[in-house]
């Protein structure tokens, strides 16, 4: 037993001692990885048997077709076609909530892969939208939407809708801003929907904290994934492709 006992001691004296030595970082060496198709040249068969069971049931809930796309969509500033398309399409679910925004915004943070031409997959949409992001709904002054126009000038714009008209100088200025063809009235208000995690002011549009008369369901079926999807699937079921053009919402002078 004395000898288990000291056995233990030595090893914990050996680790006490190991654990005071000091090290410091002498260098940092990195290296590129390019994970392509020359993987799938060799496959490992006992990987692929193993991930099998898995891989039908993530198929299953990623594969089927929920609309169509008219053309390759992306995500751009000042303005890009997908980042027209998403905010457009929280206008349209605004009905489902008996609501009447003035304009919808989409940070370009939010909207994390492209969208491709042809069949549109859930597992595509949850590509673009793979965050817990909920639709809501808010009121601002025209002040305060002024200032949430002049931030978003300031990165170089985000996601605005249809409604939305901005002019901004290249070095990130608020020029002009319209909302319905009118130019914005400091002394109006203004109901706007986005998504729920802008409302903290992140993403540098601190404007979105001065909103009020919030309404953001937190229910699942409110996610922007689902809201996505669900245009999609009117869209298909009335023969229609989804399609977004490039219409000069935000202009660069």
């Amino acid at each position: 037993m004395k000898k288990v006992i000291s056995f233990f001691l030595l090893a914990s004296m050996a680790l006490l001692m190991s654990c005071r030595q000091h090290y410091e970082v002498v260098g940092i060496q990195r290296s590129r990885i390019l994970i392509d198709a020359r993987y799938d040249a060799q496959p490992d068969m006992k990987a692929i048997d193993f991930l099998k069971p898995y891989k039908h049931v993530v198929d299953s809930v990623m594969g089927p077709v929920v609309g169509r796309s008219a053309k390759y969509m992306t995500a751009q500033r000042p303005e890009g076609t997908l980042s027209n398309l998403l905010p457009d399409i929280l206008v349209w679910a605004a009905k489902d909530y008996q609501e009447h925004p003035d304009f919808a915004l989409y940070n370009m943070g939010g909207v994390r892969a492209d969208l491709p031409k042809g069949d549109v997959t859930f597992g595509d949409i949850l590509d673009v939208a793979p965050f817990e992001n909920k639709i809501t709904f808010a009121t601002m002054t025209g002040t305060d939407v002024l200032l949430l126009f002049s931030e978003m000038a300031s990165v170089g714009g985000e996601g605005v809708s249809h409604s939305v008209r901005l002019v901004i100088s290249k070095d990130g200025k608020l020029l002009s801003a319209t909302i319905n063809g009118q130019p914005v009235d400091a002394q109006k208000e203004y109901r706007i929907t986005t998504i729920d995690y802008l409302m903290g002011g992140t993403d540098k549009l601190s404007a979105l904290k001065k909103a009020r008369d919030i309404n953001s369901p937190q229910e699942e079926s409110n996610n922007t994934r689902f809201i996505i999807m669900n245009y999609f699937i009117e869209q298909q079921k009335l023969g229609k492709e989804v399609n977004a053009e490039i219409e000069g919402r935000i202009i660069v002078k």
